[in-house]
């Protein structure tokens, strides 16, 4: 067979896990920083094929397509990607590594996964990247920001577990993989999927959002997204940290290790190596 099955997809995911817990830190910093521009890519790509769309179930569409190209670029290139790395539960449950191990990872990789998405969205802020379509890019960019800042905490908690479900899914999904055609299409239908649902993932949302922030400070711009009846006054770091980084990052991190939890259970629990 050209697939792992998913008892052995999850045996090579606790073994891989375990030499993820080790890695130098200065390499997991760098292919975090990697993982945070693979992603934040995609952001952008979104931003700039919908922002001229009107109907919302076409927009979610057509982003959960584009954008689910990802995580399979993150795979691919062995990227370090916080996310999928919630799954490091497998190999501490299955005693591959220690906690310790796994939060010092988690910790790096959040670091380097944040340091690549801010400077995707810097340089695209700053760069006069916003300026397509007389600023209508801007504009479209300030209010996705303004949205997805200014949910209900406990929805934007709930949004970030049903996203890592998918996303840690399709990290499994991609493992069981034997070609690389294989292993892009399982990371990539999972992410389409979560997309166009519209739950939230902390490192795409931190370029939607710090898309918006940047080009808050552009007068220009936020001229065009006034214009466009954009809640400006709510872009700002504050309103970003309580209603979107914090709770869709916890989010994230639940619904991930559940998911890691679950395949432990069903195929590693109680095994003889």
């Amino acid at each position: 067979m050209n697939l792992f099955t998913a008892a052995e997809t999850t045996a090579n995911y606790a073994a891989a896990g375990a030499g993820k817990a080790k890695l130098p830190i200065s390499k997991m910093l760098l292919l975090g920083i990697l993982a945070g521009v693979l992603i934040a890519f995609p952001a952008c790509v979104t931003n700039m094929a919908t922002y001229g769309l009107d109907n919302n179930s076409v927009v979610r569409t057509v982003s959960g397509l584009l954008f689910a190209f990802g995580l399979g670029m993150v795979v691919l290139t062995g990227a370090e990607l916080f996310t999928g790395n919630t799954l490091m539960v497998i190999s501490v449950l299955d005693r591959k590594a220690t906690v310790l191990g796994m939060l010092r990872n988690w910790l790096f990789v959040y670091a380097g996964n944040l340091i690549g998405s801010l400077l995707v969205a810097f340089l695209c802020a700053s760069f006069g990247w916003l300026n397509a379509g007389s600023n209508a890019l801007a504009a479209y960019s300030m209010k996705v920001a303004a949205g997805k800042m200014t949910m209900p905490f406990e929805n934007a908690f709930v949004m970030g577990i049903l996203c890592n479900v998918l996303v840690t899914v399709g990290v499994l999904l991609s493992l069981s993989g034997k070609d690389g055609v294989s292993r892009f299409l399982g990371a990539w239908a999972p992410v389409m999927f979560f997309v166009t649902c519209g739950f939230d993932h902390w490192v795409a949302d931190m370029t939607y959002c710090m898309l918006g922030l940047f080009a808050a400070g552009n007068e220009a711009y936020v001229s065009a997204a006034q214009a466009a009846g954009v809640a400006v006054e709510s872009l700002t770091w504050g309103t970003y940290l309580a209603g979107n980084l914090i709770p869709v990052t916890l989010g994230n991190a639940v619904g991930g290790a559940a998911v890691g939890f679950t395949f432990w259970f069903s195929y590693l629990r109680g095994r003889k190596d």
